[in-house]
């Protein structure tokens, strides 16, 4: 045998177990990309979406329409559908801080021991008696129905976010808004702390009514 027939063996022999390691690295790789493809499939999209980073901003001023919009409808369960109708009849006409912020109210309230401890249970106090309804359209007496598609489908994503990646803190913890064009009399004793569109933002002190 040549000094080079020998040589090659010789790497070879010594290359071999490294072979062997990267085939079987490329075989755990193919089974792991078959799995996880596997399992995307199985995601729902708007989960797909978030895998790959899609769901999620650093600001909530980085939110744009287009980005929104190119967003998957997400599925929604009771409480998300509450948000969702909340935001659509509340704020729809707002831009997506706007709808953000009072999405915010309605979950600050959530938190707060002072309000009931659902989304729905607070989008519903006091509904059905004169004057103390805490969002307009659940007792101003009109028939709601939704008849914007898209809008509607834009309050879905925007409450999907509220409830899972949303990390800013635009009201700055309020549990209160109104309407700029009018002036109700808890705001005289609230604390101001934001305007978004033709909503203002307030925080209730403790020990204060909102009467």
């Amino acid at each position: 045998m040549s000094a080079l027939s020998k040589f090659v063996v010789l790497v070879c022999i010594g290359l071999f177990p490294q072979l062997l390691v990267a085939d079987k690295q490329k075989k755990v790789f193919e089974q792991l990309e078959k799995f996880e493809q596997k399992k995307i499939r199985n995601l729902e999209p708007w989960d797909v979406a978030h895998v790959f980073g899609l769901t999620k901003v650093r600001r909530p001023s980085d939110w744009t329409p287009s980005k929104l919009l190119s967003l998957p409808v997400p599925k929604s369960g009771k409480q998300m559908s509450c948000l969702a109708e909340a935001l659509y009849f509340e704020a729809r006409g707002e831009s997506i801080q706007g709808q953000l912020a009072v999405g915010e109210v309605v979950l600050n309230r959530v938190e707060d021991p002072r309000f009931p401890n659902s989304i729905c249970k607070v989008i519903n106090q006091g509904t059905g008696r004169r004057f103390a309804c805490q969002f307009t359209y659940t007792c101003d007496g009109k028939l709601e129905t939704v008849n914007e598609r898209i809008a509607y489908e834009v309050a879905l994503k925007i409450s999907k976010i509220l409830m899972t990646t949303h990390e800013g803190n635009l009201t700055k913890g309020s549990t209160h808004y109104h309407s700029n064009y009018v002036n109700p009399k808890w705001s005289k004793k609230f604390e101001r702390v934001a305007k978004y569109g033709r909503h203002i933002f307030y925080r209730q002190p403790r020990q204060v009514s909102q009467r």
